[in-house]
């Protein structure tokens, strides 16, 4: 069989989809790249600014850079690598329900690299990336291999690293976390932009050294799924694996990749964790399950595959962060937020199934 090379994606914004778009009038599509993907992502923008406009005006102390803001902002910069790490797994239309063990799982390696082979904090940080990228790059091999859903496969294998992890940490520490602090992670903790100057100028104290592994993250992940083949391949077998398996896309090697992917993002969203809580634990992860799913869906990435959104996921992400953290300064018991975040994850899982719907009937309806 002769290999083919997919059609290039439908980019809309930096909502990439597969499949060429069809014949239109320039107008009418300009008229469609903004609906089906800009709206959306104004749309979340919109409610977030009202949002935080209203919980500064019911607590000015909403709008303190360093109690409240800092904070906020380190939140965003975690979640939203989380919910990267999702968007990667969804965009083959499966899902990674080990997301946090995996970052527990490369945490645990980074916190043996710092505290019993001494290396320093970026090296620690590739060997801990690279075992993230193992272990969802054997959960990609194992789906692929034995044809089991991903939601089976994932949740076997969260059960397993959530033994193996635990196991580790009581074997080789006793306080149950690497508390080795290599030199640069104090102050990856708690500096800001205010302490990066160029000449009289400085950044702002409210925003966290820390966002910057995001910024760096959503450029490489958008740059992937929106300018090179194999992020084009990804959204193929995403939108349909048969047909992107006819075409000649390698869909065994591109769905160990997602899963890959998955893993190394996985394994960064718990380097920044363990940098933000200054320890490795094997809780590490532990409550990354919701927001890996809330990001990516509220930010317009489809469940079934073949569509996603970065900057969806950091303006979906932040939006989650944002009715946290106010629902918090207002005084909301834990109950009762994590009763509201799981309404929020409904309605964003009603709302992808109602734009499928959408979809599937105007693509009946063309002519």
């Amino acid at each position: 069989m002769t290999g083919r090379t997919p059609p290039p994606p439908d980019v809309e914004g930096d909502l990439t989809r597969s499949g060429a778009a069809p014949t239109a009038a320039p107008g009418a599509r300009w008229a469609g790249r903004w609906s089906a993907g800009t709206t959306q992502r104004v749309g979340l923008l919109v409610v977030g600014a009202a949002l935080v406009v209203a919980f500064g005006s019911a607590r000015a102390s909403f709008y303190d850079q360093q109690l409240t803001l800092f904070p906020l902002l380190r939140d965003i910069a975690v979640f939203t690598v989380v919910g990267l790490s999702q968007m990667a797994a969804m965009s083959i239309g499966h899902m990674n329900l080990a997301v946090g063990r995996m970052a527990a799982f490369s945490a645990m390696f980074m916190g043996i690299a710092y505290q019993e082979w001494h290396l320093p904090l970026y090296a620690g940080l590739a060997i801990g990336l690279l075992a993230g990228a193992a272990i969802g790059a054997l959960t990609g091999w194992i789906i692929s291999a034995t044809g089991v859903n991903s939601f089976v496969v994932t949740l076997a294998m969260d059960f397993a690293l959530l033994g193996l992890v635990s196991l580790t940490y009581s074997q080789l520490t006793d306080v149950a976390a690497f508390t080795a602090k290599p030199a640069g992670m104090n102050e990856l903790r708690g500096y800001s932009l205010a302490d990066v100057c160029v000449g009289n100028v400085c950044g702002s104290p409210a925003v966290p050294q820390i966002l910057l592994f995001t910024v760096v993250a959503m450029s490489l992940v958008g740059y992937l799924y929106s300018r090179t083949r194999t992020g084009r391949e990804l959204l193929l077998v995403g939108s349909n694996s048969t047909a992107a398996q006819y075409s000649g896309v390698p869909v065994m090697r591109r769905v160990i990749g997602a899963h890959a992917l998955s893993g190394m993002l996985a394994g960064l969203a718990g380097f920044m964790l363990a940098v933000t809580s200054g320890s490795f634990t094997a809780g590490i992860g532990s409550e990354f399950m919701i927001p890996s799913f809330l990001g990516p869906v509220l930010g317009g990435t489809l469940l079934t595959g073949g569509a996603v959104s970065v900057v969806g996921t950091l303006l979906g992400t932040s939006l989650v962060q944002v009715i946290r953290q106010g629902l918090t300064t207002l005084g909301t018991g834990l109950e009762n937020l994590n009763i509201y975040l799981g309404v929020i994850l409904l309605l964003a899982l009603s709302t992808d199934r109602i734009r499928s719907i959408v979809a599937t009937r105007r693509a009946v309806a063309r002519p």
